[in-house]
């Protein structure tokens, strides 16, 4: 048995929208360009069954199409098609200025919040081993006066401490500013013995 390999086929399209979307009325006129860039892919990127799932349009393409409204959408796209298998990935091939800085920023982001993930991991394995390290004291005395040996295991204590105060820290402000602050309206419905119906009574 010969096991078929999933070849990776990569084209670039100008799709035009123009005809499709001329007869459609003004309120669906975006709609209907997204429909037509898969139809126009499952015809030329040879999807056997015209299944329209098969296509997955990227979300700055999708941002691109829908950037002038639901009104006034573009006359045609140049897009790039990646196919793997039965699905076939959309990218849009010129992406505009405005949505292009979008998805750089985006990128930076996620590139920086990865950074931080793997710097606070690394802070609360140090918490951790300072932990560790608090519950199981040394038995032994390397230098047979019992003082270096304490004063070790003090300074392991404090820096743990310190790392799992800086974590808190850091975990209470990001609560604080995710949490929704309460309207004085919604304090003063909280309040015990407040009835609606009671007012001016």
């Amino acid at each position: 048995m010969t096991e078929k390999k999933t070849e990776k086929i990569e084209r670039e399209y100008v799709i035009p929208l123009r005809k499709k979307i001329r007869p459609v009325p003004r309120y669906r006129k975006t709609p209907k360009a997204v429909k037509s860039v898969k139809e126009f892919l499952v015809r030329h990127m040879k999807i056997r069954d015209g299944d329209l799932n098969k296509i997955k349009i990227d979300g700055y393409l999708n941002e691109q199409l829908w950037m002038r409204g639901i009104r006034k959408t573009l006359h045609k796209v140049k897009v790039k098609a990646v196919k793997e298998g039965d699905i076939v990935r959309v990218y849009s091939a010129e992406l505009p200025e405005r949505i292009n800085f979008k998805k750089i920023r985006e990128e930076k982001f996620e590139v920086k919040s990865k950074a931080d993930a793997e710097k606070q991991k690394g802070l609360m394995e140090k918490a951790k081993e300072s932990l560790q390290g608090k519950k199981s004291e040394p038995s032994e005395d390397k230098n047979a006066d019992g003082v270096a040996d304490k004063v070790e295991t003090a300074e392991k204590e404090k820096a743990g401490e310190e790392v799992m105060e800086k974590i808190e820290k850091k975990a209470k402000t990001e609560q604080k500013h995710t949490t929704k602050p309460k309207s004085p309206k919604d304090v003063k419905n909280s309040k015990v013995g407040y009835n609606k119906s009671s007012r001016g009574h």
